[in-house]
């Protein structure tokens, strides 16, 4: 840490020469870069910012005009101060444009009243310097090992930001892009005053770069990511300006962080790939292999002698389109499903094989309770909600089955039992084939070209005439034929109802009033949704 104006006015090489304070008190705590022993005006193009100008003013200018000049160009380059010597120029005081200028613009003007040796003054100074230099260094190093061995133990966040708060002894914060707190360690202050109305907070504070501190809120803030995709900031709550270990610190949690990131999803990735493989073998046109179970077990999940239960996960949307707009979607909701079943004890084979949804085998304990696929359900559907996109999933199940042959059967059963259940009224924890009933025989034989036939014969007139009929009829036959409820749900008075009933039935040959008629039309209607969400 380099010494502050103060702290070099207080050395006793400079209090040998008596040193007293004209203007610019404001800076004193000014950090001192370095000494500089400059006799001539024109100085502040060669210096880079922290420089304490040492000087006797022999060579300054004699007017007011060039003595304020040279003032604002030291303080313009960011000079840490001026110190001169009153013996050989000036004996009473300073000149009052040198004492004015400087204290307009916050620069330390000091004077000596005795004679100085500025080069005992500039060793000194450069001593305690290089001293502070190489203790920032040691400081770095011990940063670095230390959070170097927070990455390869595979810490948490909260591990990370916790050595965070040990080391620079400040709170922090680490916030994702939409200013939520992801987490956080107070230090010694109040985490409930921390965290108020943080959101609102962070949002007036700016940022850009990777790392910055801006003293209006004393705030010292980094950026968190890699690869060029950031997606959070660091910040350590500063009420000073930060040491260079702070800046360090800061840098170094937030690497740590990102890698955790990194790390933690292509560790997850692999392990969904080997699942992956091991499913697609299952659900293959040949024979598993001898070794699928060793490999399973490989994986922590036991095949042999368990209740293997087909699963399927996918969003709740009428279209595979709909609900994958990307691959990330299928791998976010694969990554929470396995958390899911890792939270509710169920050993899983978690995959994406196919373009719909996630599929997975459950491989339950024989006398496993039908309580645990609730539990399963339960913990599927808050892992998904909880995904940065939030989607809503179904849960969908086949027939439990004994042995890896009759698991190809309970993962396809799944599959179409979720695709049924895409379209059926209600909202269960998890469907299987008994739920989903009609329409799941209906998504078996959609592609039947005598189901497709006849959908054409008992819908014909209706598909090509307007497509609002199409939705009446539809809700007349979600209602049960009951008129009332369906013009209701339709937005209609009953009388237009009634009138769109009787061009329906005039269009079909049919009469609504005939159970048979009914009945016959519904399984038309449930049939072409089979049919039409295959075709999209």
């Amino acid at each position: 840490m380099y010494p502050t104006v103060s702290d070099v006015l207080a050395m006793p090489v400079v209090q040998r020469g008596r040193p007293a304070v004209v203007a610019g008190s404001a800076g004193l705590s000014r950090r001192v870069r370095w000494v500089h022993a400059a006799e001539v005006a024109e100085i502040a193009h060669l210096l880079r910012g922290g420089e304490l100008v040492l000087t006797t003013g022999i060579a300054l200018p004699e007017d007011a005009v060039g003595l304020t000049r040279y003032i604002d160009d030291l303080a313009r380059v960011g000079a840490a101060g001026v110190v001169v010597e009153m013996v050989r120029r000036w004996q009473d005081r300073l000149p009052p444009a040198l004492a004015a200028a400087a204290e307009r613009t916050g620069l330390p003007l000091v004077t000596l009243s005795r004679e100085t040796r500025f080069v005992s003054v500039t060793e000194a100074v450069a001593g305690v310097i290089v001293q502070a230099q190489i203790a920032e260094l040691q400081a770095a190093e011990q940063i670095h090992e230390t959070f170097t061995a927070l990455t390869v133990s595979g810490a948490e966040p909260a591990e990370i930001l916790r050595e965070v708060a040990r080391s620079s002894g400040l709170p922090v914060v680490l916030e994702n892009l939409a200013h939520h707190v992801l987490a956080y360690d107070a230090a010694s202050e109040d985490p409930a005053e921390l965290l108020a109305d943080w959101e609102a907070r962070s949002r007036r504070v700016p940022f850009a770069g990777r790392t910055r501190y801006d003293a209006s809120i004393g705030w010292l803030m980094t950026s968190v990511g890699a690869r060029g995709d950031d997606w959070g900031r660091l910040v350590l709550l500063s009420p000073t300006e930060p040491l260079h270990r702070h800046v360090v610190v800061a840098e170094r949690a937030a690497s740590a962080l990102a890698l955790h990131r990194l790390i933690a999803r292509d560790r997850e990735s692999v392990e969904r790939q080997a699942h992956r493989t091991l499913l697609a073998e299952l659900l293959g046109a040949g024979q598993p292999s001898d070794d699928l179970i060793a490999r399973a077990a490989a994986l922590g999940v036991p095949l042999a002698g368990r209740r293997l239960v087909g699963a399927t996960v996918r969003p709740r949307v009428t279209t595979p389109a709909a609900a994958l707009d990307t691959q990330e979607v299928l791998r976010d909701l694969a990554e929470a499903t396995a958390r899911a079943a890792r939270g509710a004890a169920v050993p899983a084979l978690v995959g994406v094989v196919d373009e719909t949804g996630v599929r997975a085998l459950l491989a339950l304990p024989a006398d496993e309770p039908d309580g645990t696929l609730h539990r399963l359900a339960r913990e599927v559907h808050r892992a998904a909600s909880g995904l940065a996109r939030p989607v809503p999933v179904l849960l969908a199940v086949g027939t439990p089955a004994g042995s890896l042959a009759d698991a190809r059967r309970s993962l396809a059963e799944a599959a179409h039992v979720s695709a049924a259940a895409l379209r059926a009224s209600g909202d269960r924890d998890y469907y299987c084939l008994e739920d989903v009933r009609l329409r799941g025989l209906l998504h078996l034989l959609r592609d039947d070209e005598r189901v497709t036939a006849f959908v054409e014969r008992e819908l014909g007139p209706l598909l090509a005439s307007d497509g609002r009929l199409l939705d009446l009829l539809r809700g007349y036959c979600r209602h049960g034929g009951n008129k009332s409820a369906a013009a209701a749900a339709a937005h209609l008075s009953r009388t237009a109802y009634y009138q769109y009933l009787t061009r329906i039935e005039q269009l079909l040959g049919v009469s609504l009033d005939d159970p048979e008629s009914m009945l016959s039309l519904h399984v038309a209607l449930l049939a072409r949704e089979a049919v039409r969400a295959e075709v999209r």
